[in-house]
């Protein structure tokens, strides 16, 4: 390991979707995570063919509603942050609560002020705001009335949000991050593309599509928010699986290549290199589609090359084993890729194969494909924490999964590594993307409320709190 730079933003990160609650109060709109179910199950739900985001409380539960009331506790949590010693924190704007509905020229001022007293309260104790601007949120009426991000009008509306984000805030907030885990989108598009199948999610076109309107719309807003602030630093966010090849077969070899550009690197090359790699008409070929079919303006490609991305920031839980060759082999469960077991690994309570080793080659993968500065802003254990009759929580093993992924950053900073910082995913419990429970935990503080919604709201320092509080404290040196 090296020693961590001075400057280095250790952090916390979280979304507003999971953690906010307050769905409908302030003139906030509904936003398609409004409508996803709670449950293990929600996946499969949102997968039917009549899936439809209407609402349905006689059926499911919607923890998101609630969340964890962050929106009434945020002054509570951020002084907990701050007193772990938080150097940054990542969080998202959500865009129903600037603007409900999606296609309104004025944005809603309620919804601007409360996250100017969010960034406030984190200027107050010297915490940088990371924001992301697109994080698993959109208004339910733009996929409802505009068929979502393949819709080229979803770039209209989605500029007229960044703009009134960045005009409000840009004074206060030197950080941003355009898309969240913008290519999750190839193996589940519904959160980041709002595509489901009743709208053309099986059609892998108009995944494409919309990632073009995407990256149009990324470029947009790393070029405004420099003018506003030239000293902006606004970066891409991906998630990266690291992948290797079972074994040594060729077949293997070349499938993980194959696979690695499609998931681990699309994205990020048009975002970071402002143009569309080599190899992309082979992956449309592969979905039966050309470049030429998806809709386009010249203008688009000069926006690309002037909107590059300052840094690259990305999600890391696991890592993947690519076979195609032996069909007996046990698969893995992951964060939407699983791949096959990996013998050498073990694997956390929902089957993420978990692998440190892995962070710190991904680390060394983006930062030498890219030359630009890597973040790494989720990293985490999600965990079944079993509290004693004080509320307290001996997670040991978050604890060691933190520290042997900390121990990979360290290493990836000796290997010539240009990091800037490590915000560990859901510093504070909130409601799993992936499950919509609350039972699978990743913080620090634990927050006393059930899958069924029971509890008193009240946060609990874990021991993970004191070990991460002292971990930044010495920058790094005490693990």
């Amino acid at each position: 390991m090296k020693k961590f730079p001075k400057n280095f933003m250790w952090g916390g990160a979280t979304a507003a979707n999971q953690i906010e609650g307050a769905y409908n109060i302030d003139g906030k709109g509904l936003s398609i995570d409004d409508a996803l179910p709670g449950g293990p199950e929600r996946f499969n739900i949102v997968n039917k063919p009549d899936f439809n985001w209407q609402i349905d409380p006689d059926k499911y539960r919607y923890p998101n509603h609630e969340g964890i009331d962050f929106y009434h506790h945020y002054r509570e949590d951020i002084k907990l942050f701050a007193e772990m010693g938080f150097k940054c924190y990542r969080f998202s704007i959500a865009w129903t609560r600037i603007f409900p509905n999606g296609d309104e020229t004025t944005p809603n001022e309620k919804g601007l002020e409360f996250y100017d007293r969010v960034i406030d309260e984190c200027l107050k104790y010297h915490i940088e705001p990371v924001v992301t601007l697109f994080h698993y949120e959109m208004p339910i009426n733009l996929v409802t009335k505009y068929g979502s991000w393949k819709n080229r009008k979803f770039i209209t509306f989605a500029e007229r949000y960044v703009r009134a984000v960045i005009d409000r805030y840009s004074d206060r907030v030197k950080y941003w991050i355009t898309f969240n885990e913008i290519n999750s989108a190839l193996h589940f598009s519904v959160m980041g593309q709002g595509l489901v199948k009743s709208n053309g999610a099986d059609n892998k076109q108009n995944i494409y599509q919309s990632w073009h309107n995407q990256f149009v719309t990324s470029a947009w807003a790393v070029k405004y928010a420099h003018e506003k602030r030239p000293d902006s630093k606004v970066g891409c966010m991906i998630l990266y699986a690291t992948m290797y090849a079972y074994d040594a077969n060729p077949k293997n070899q070349l499938a993980r290549l194959k696979e690695n550009q499609e998931f681990n690197q699309y994205c990020a090359d048009v975002q970071a290199r402002g143009e569309y790699p080599a190899y992309a008409d082979s992956l449309y070929q592969k979905y039966g589609f050309k470049f030429s079919d998806l809709e386009t303006k010249p203008a688009d490609f000069e926006l690309l090359k002037e909107g590059t991305v300052d840094y690259i920031s990305f999600s890391y839980y696991m890592s993947t084993a690519i076979n195609i060759t032996d069909n007996s082999l046990p698969t893995a469960n992951g964060n939407l890729v699983g791949g096959v077991k990996n013998p050498f690994l073990k694997a956390s309570e929902w089957g993420w194969q978990i692998d440190p080793t892995g962070l710190r080659i991904a680390l060394n993968e983006l930062y030498n494909r890219y030359q630009k500065p890597v973040f790494v802003v989720e990293n985490g254990l999600g965990a079944v924490d079993h509290p004693n009759e004080d509320h307290f929580v001996q997670d040991d093993y978050r604890i060691k999964y933190l520290r042997q992924h900390i121990k990979a950053v360290g290493g990836a900073l000796a290997d010539g590594v240009d990091v800037m910082g490590y915000t560990p995913w859901g510093c504070i419990d909130l409601v799993s993307a992936s499950t919509g429970q609350m039972s699978k935990r990743y913080g620090f503080i634990y927050v006393d409320k059930d899958d069924e919604g029971n509890g008193t709201m009240r946060r609990y320092k874990k021991a993970s709190f004191d070990w991460y509080k002292n971990v930044i404290a010495t920058n790094g040196e005490e693990l």
